[in-house]
């Protein structure tokens, strides 16, 4: 399966920006449906965002809807998370996921490291 590698992550204020990036490598990476997860100390990993291949629909929770925006540019094999208006409960593990399974609920076979998101008030 493909890897994937994400980037981006860091500390910002309450009410900034950042943009996350997820590298894929080893595989066909417009094969995969990608989506974003999250992981606060001491909670499950909760899914955030997704992308279909081609990047033509999109996804998103409840609680980042209209503040998170997702999207990839499959020619450089890359995923992106840009998140805005950033709120202390969105302090988190970011993963990135890929998913070529066609299954509804089939879990993602490629996952990233992680990286780690901190919004202080």
């Amino acid at each position: 399966h493909v890897r994937l590698a994400e980037s981006g992550g860091g500390l910002v204020q309450a009410g900034d920006s950042l943009r996350l990036s997820c590298a894929a490598s080893g595989g066909t990476f417009s094969s995969y449906a990608v989506g974003w997860y999250r992981q606060a100390p001491g909670k499950k990993r909760e899914w955030v965002a997704a992308i279909s291949r081609s990047g033509d629909k999109t996804y998103y929770s409840d609680s980042v809807e209209g503040r998170f925006h997702i999207s990839r540019d499959n020619s450089k094999s890359m995923a992106y998370l840009q998140m805005n208006s950033l709120k202390p409960e969105d302090t988190a593990v970011y993963f990135c996921a890929g998913q070529i399974s066609r299954v509804v609920g089939d879990p993602p076979e490629a996952w990233g490291q992680g990286t780690q998101v901190t919004v202080s008030t």
